[in-house]
């Protein structure tokens, strides 16, 4: 019953980060091991930093999706934009809005890669664990983790009838079920089935139609079959569909900017109109009179082959086909009057990934080598109806046949883009004494990309095509020395190398943007006591960035990439678990993060995009300091077991645009979280009470600042208010 047992706590139950940001705290419970690594490593083996949330801290009141996972991870800080959310590790994420642009963090679902940023939030549901390897990853994952990687883990069928049920009833009328069913045929060949439906009021309002905004309608499904015939080899089919239709990370409105004509809206300069400060609305609500839309709807399916060729090595199969389409629409005007604020935004992805993972043991050395094939077809399309521009430029002349003429125009970027990807790669662990190892990789990484498009702007005069194409190789190393004095601690130093594709955007005028690459160093130290009562971290990295990519809008309104010159990271980073008894047990983390820009020149949307040098400038999503510090205590009252946990977080100011201004900023910041978990006898049966934010704080999880052609105006989103709930788990 162990697997029913790890799956139900999937659901929350020890929830509010009840993990809370380094599986170390495990230590006392089982061993961790990380599979994102390619292979089955314990966590305190791992020569680099990495996290490991395991069942306990998943579902209603933990970590639901990937934007909750910032507060149990160090270093990790979550943006959203355009309708899904931007992973920055260590001050390294995604900040191109191009077409096809791709973050920095590789996303994965049981080893198979998750290409489009806006599908990597629907699967984590019904999971086992979720793994978080902090750094540059260019050895095993190549073309997109410049930054690292997550892999999501998902349950696996077991071979006895059982399961969870999950239900869970919060504020802004939340409800939600997860549950799944393990149903076995055969000694051999075993199946489960999975779900998660999920309904949410909004945080706030459009005060302009009176419907919610940031409301949530969600349901994914999971069917997954395992099929073991011999000892020799097995296999995993897991099959996803999952839709969601909500006005969830509506663009807000913040204000004025440092734009041009103090960054107002036109409708409020020329025509009077209200904003949503102006009708007593707060950050969390819209005054719009587009309603605000984010739907997406995906599929995925996902074929792992596992066979023992010897006793020495082994051969693994990952096939993957996965689908998404996206629709989004926003108001960029900020107010109630239709003045060519609309933004549409369609997005289609179709990919097939397949990779072959061999591991080998020799009697002096492992080895770990494999092949990658990925490609992927991709079709992007913005539109923004220019309405009522006469009322601007002619307001006489509105409803003649001239008005309608004028208000004809649009701005539409449109295009098509084929990606084929190839990586090949080989790791070699040679251990060179009782204590010393050293770790040699290489990889090489080949992107090509075709696309064929437009890019339509009446106002400014222009329609072409951008037909374009490139493709990109490089080579990159990793070289890893490992130090063990006892067999309760780790020294390791590592050099890598890490390569992110360049883009084409074929709705963009911009030329194809070169490729994003990484040298990375960083040494740490691991140190855990016999009885795994105690453990800490330390790791210390410098990474130098050359060509980072950034997206802005320039002059003419047009949204351009291009690559920053040079950027330079370093930091600091511990983690400390502790059981201090008498049930109690603390887990902490601790991180310091310098991001710099070292070489960029831009325009400058404040200063009629005159060039200005950014060189000393932080890095988006960047906080210099965060600090987490977690409480748990835990004791029987009656037959049953009781849990509770507190949890304070901090995060520095972070800037949300290369320029670093307060009109795109958020302060440094504290959340508070805290559950109360009981475990009936028996342990079929268990109930939760948790509570996020519980301060209530106002935090803005992003902030861009629109193009010329809306005044520059302050757009973005917001972390969800104060939230409280209850769930409910029956295990069987």
């Amino acid at each position: 019953m162990h697997r029913y047992k790890r799956n139900a706590l999937c659901s929350g139950l020890l929830a509010a980060l009840a993990l809370a940001g380094s599986a170390q705290a495990q230590n006392t419970l089982e061993e961790v091991v990380v599979t994102a690594t390619k292979r089955a490593v314990s966590l305190d083996d791992f020569s680099g930093g990495a996290n490991v949330l395991g069942a306990d801290a998943l579902g209603p009141g933990g970590i639901e999706n990937v934007r909750d996972m910032s507060v149990a991870v160090p270093n990790m800080s979550i943006g959203d934009q355009f309708g899904f959310a931007r992973v920055f590790i260590r001050g390294i994420g995604m900040t191109s809005i191009d077409i096809g642009g791709e973050g920095a963090v590789s996303f994965l679902q049981d080893g198979a890669i998750i290409p489009r940023p806006a599908a990597q939030l629907a699967g984590m549901f019904d999971l086992d664990q979720v793994e978080v390897l902090r750094g540059p990853q260019g050895t095993l994952y190549g073309r997109g983790a410049t930054a690292g990687a997550i892999n999501l883990v998902t349950a696996k069928p077991g071979d006895e009838f059982g399961g969870f049920a999950n239900f869970t009833a919060g504020n802004y009328g939340l409800t939600t079920f997860e549950g799944a069913v393990d149903l076995p045929a055969t000694p051999e060949l075993s199946f489960r089935l999975a779900t998660k439906i999920e309904k949410r009021d909004g945080y706030g309002e459009n005060l302009f139609t009176g419907a919610d905004i940031d409301d949530r309608d969600a349901q994914a499904y999971r069917a997954s079959i395992a099929y073991q015939p011999d000892a020799n080899w097995d296999a995993n089919l897991s099959l996803q569909y999952y839709e969601e239709d909500d006005n969830n990370f509506g663009f807000h409105y913040f204000g004025p900017s440092a734009g041009s004509a103090g960054g107002a809206p036109f409708a409020v300069l020329f025509l009077g109109a209200d904003t949503v400060f102006d009708v007593g609305g707060s950050l969390y609500d819209i005054y719009s009179d587009q309603e605000a839309i984010n739907q997406r709807e995906g599929y995925a399916g996902t074929l792992t082959l596992n066979f023992e060729l010897s006793e020495a090595a082994s051969l693994r199969s990952i096939t993957s086909l996965q689908g998404m389409d996206r629709f989004l629409r926003d108001d960029l005007d900020s107010t109630a009057f239709d003045l060519f604020g609309r933004n549409d935004y369609v997005e289609e992805s179709e990919s097939f990934s397949q990779e072959f993972v061999l591991n080998f043991s020799g009697d002096s050395y492992d080895l770990l080598a494999g092949v990658m094939y990925l490609e992927e077809e991709l079709y992007g399309n913005v539109l923004v109806p220019l309405n009522n521009v006469c009322l601007l430029l002619a307001p006489e002349l509105c409803g003649t046949p001239t008005g309608d003429f004028i208000n004809s125009g649009r701005y539409e970027q449109n295009g098509d883009v084929d990606i084929t990807a190839y990586g090949a790669f080989a790791e070699i662990t040679y251990p060179l004494s009782d204590t010393f190892t050293v770790i040699a990789g290489l990889r090489y990484n080949y992107e090509e990309r075709e696309g064929t498009g437009f890019f339509r702007f009446d106002a400014a005069g222009i329609d072409v095509r951008t037909d374009k194409s490139a493709d990109w190789d490089d080579i990159t190393p990793r070289l890893t020395l490992e130090y063990r004095g006892d067999s309760n601690s780790l020294l390791y130093a590592t050099y890598t190398q890490a390569f992110k594709s360049g883009v084409i955007n074929t709705g963009s005028l911009s030329d194809p943007l070169d490729p994003e690459t990484v040298d990375a160093f960083e040494v740490g130290y691991k140190w855990n006591r016999e009885d795994g009562s105690l453990s800490w971290a330390l790791a210390g990295f410098y990474y130098d960035y050359q060509d980072l990519q950034i997206s802005f809008v320039d002059a003419t309104s047009t949204v351009t990439t291009i690559n920053a010159a040079e950027a330079e990271n370093y930091g600091l980073e511990l983690e400390l678990n502790a059981e201090l008894g008498g049930g109690i047990s603390v887990d902490f983390f601790a991180t310091y993060l310098s991001a710099e820009y070292k070489e960029f020149l831009n325009g400058d949307y404040a200063n009629d995009f005159a060039i200005t040098d950014l060189s000393g400038n932080k890095l988006p999503n960047a906080p210099e300091y965060t600090a987490k510090l977690g409480i748990n205590y835990e004791t029987s009252i009656g037959s049953g077991d009781l849990r509770l946990r507190g949890e304070a977080y901090y995060q520095d100011e972070v800037f949300f645009t290369e320029w670093n201004r307060a009109d795109a900023y958020q302060d440094g910041y504290g959340l508070f979280n805290a559950s109360v978990d009981y475990a009936f006898a028996g342990g079929n049966w268990m109930l939760s009470l948790w509570g996020r934010n519980l301060a209530d704080e106002e935090v803005i999880s992003n902030n861009i600042i629109t193009a010329p052609l809306y005044n520059s105006v302050r757009v973005g989103s917001m972390l969800p208010p104060r939230t409280y709930g209850a769930s409910v788990m029956y295990q069987f």
